[in-house]
C-alpha cells in the first residue's frame, strides 16, 4: 500500500488533476459506520475525505435531500474549506412539505430558504437535490412532486444559485416545468443522468450540464449517450455511498487505476475502504471511464470538467 501511495502521489502531482465531486451524500449514516440502523464499525469520514483529497479530488459538494439533511450538510461543509453543500428537498421526500409536524408547507419552504441565505455562495452553492422521480412514486405521488419541484425553483430565483437536479423516468414533465419557469433559473446540472441521447441534448439545449457517475455508465447504451455529450457540458460525481462502478458494468473496462482492496464492513480496518460503499476517491474512476468512452486524454477531460464546474458553481 505504501508503494501504491507513493506512485499515485507522484502521478497526481505531475498530472495536476483537480476534480470536484459535485454530488456526495456524506451525511449518510454509512460514513458513521451505521448500516440499516446498526453500528457495524467506527465512523471513518475523516479517512474517506483524506483518501479523496490524496487522489486529486479538490472539492466535494455535499448533497442535501431534505431540510434536516441540508442542515447537516451545511454543518459538515463548514468544517472543511474543501466542502460545500446544496439545499433542497428530493422528489421522493416532498411530502415533508405538507406532513412535517408543526410546520406548514410555506414554513418548510422558508426554512430551506433560511439555510440557503445563511451561507449562500460561501458554503451553499446550489439548490437541490430537487426534481422528479417517477420510478419511486410509492414514496411521493406525482402531483406532490411536481408541485414542490416548481416551488423550489423560487429558491433559485431568490438566491441566484444554480440547480442540482434529479430526474428519473419523468423527463417530459421535468423539462416542461423548467421551461415554464425559465426566468427563475440560474443554470443547473441534471445529476446522475441515465436518460436517452435525445433527453441529454434537450437538457443541454435548455442550458443545463449533465452530471455523470457510476449509475450513468452501467450499460453500453449509457456509454453511447455519454459519447454524444459535449465535453464542455459534463460534470462528474460519485453520488457516494451509492452508484459505484462495478465489475459487471459496461464501464468497468475503462477503469485503469486500481486502489487497494476494500474490506467488507464486518471486517472493517482503519485506513481501508469499505466494499460496496462508494466514496469520493472513486471519482477518478468516473473520469477514466468518461475519458475512455469519449476517446479523450484523461488530463484534457479533467481540465475541461474543472472549467465547467467553476463556470456553474462559481467555485
Amino acid at each position: 500500500m505504501i508503494i501504491w501511495r507513493r506512485l499515485f502521489s507522484e502521478f497526481t502531482r505531475m498530472s495536476d488533476i483537480r476534480l470536484t465531486d459535485i454530488g456526495a451524500n456524506l451525511t449518510d449514516p454509512m460514513f458513521n459506520g451505521v448500516y440499516h440502523g446498526k453500528q457495524v464499525h467506527p465512523g471513518d469520514l475523516d479517512a474517506v475525505l483524506q483518501r479523496a483529497f490524496d487522489t486529486g479530488v479538490d472539492k466535494i459538494i455535499v448533497t442535501g435531500g431534505n431540510l434536516t439533511d441540508c442542515q447537516e450538510a451545511l454543518k459538515l461543509a463548514k468544517t472543511n474549506d474543501r466542502l460545500y453543500s446544496t439545499v433542497g428537498c428530493h422528489p421522493t421526500r416532498c411530502l415533508e412539505f405538507e406532513q412535517t409536524e408543526g410546520t406548514t408547507a410555506e414554513e418548510y419552504f422558508q426554512n430551506l430558504l433560511s439555510v440557503c441565505q445563511a451561507h449562500a455562495r460561501s458554503k451553499v452553492i446550489a439548490i437541490g437535490e430537487c426534481g422528479l422521480d417517477y420510478d419511486r412514486l410509492h414514496f411521493c405521488p406525482k402531483e406532490i412532486q411536481k408541485k414542490y419541484f416548481e416551488k423550489q425553483l423560487e429558491l433559485s430565483a431568490i438566491t441566484g444559485l444554480p440547480l442540482f437536479l434529479h430526474c428519473r423516468a419523468a423527463f417530459g414533465d421535468f423539462i416542461d416545468i423548467l421551461k415554464r419557469n425559465k426566468d427563475k433559473i440560474n443554470g443547473g446540472v441534471v445529476h446522475s443522468f441515465d436518460g436517452s441521447k435525445d433527453e441529454a441534448m434537450a437538457a443541454i439545449e435548455f442550458g443545463l450540464y449533465i452530471g455523470l457517475n457510476g449509475c450513468s455508465l452501467k450499460t453500453e447504451n449509457n456509454l453511447e449517450v455519454v459519447k454524444a455529450i459535449p465535453a464542455d457540458k459534463i460534470l462528474l460525481e460519485t453520488d457516494a455511498p451509492w452508484c459505484e462502478i462495478r465489475p459487471t458494468h459496461a464501464s468497468s473496462k475503462f477503469v485503469t487505476t486500481q486502489f487497494p482492496p476494500a474490506k467488507k464492513k464486518e471486517k472493517w480496518e482503519s485506513g481501508c475502504s469499505v466494499k460496496s460503499r462508494n466514496e469520493p476517491r472513486n471519482l477518478l474512476h468516473v473520469l477514466e471511464v468518461v475519458a475512455g468512452v469519449k476517446g479523450m486524454d484523461v488530463l484534457q477531460l479533467a481540465q475541461q470538467v474543472f472549467v465547467n464546474t467553476c463556470n456553474l458553481f462559481k467555485l
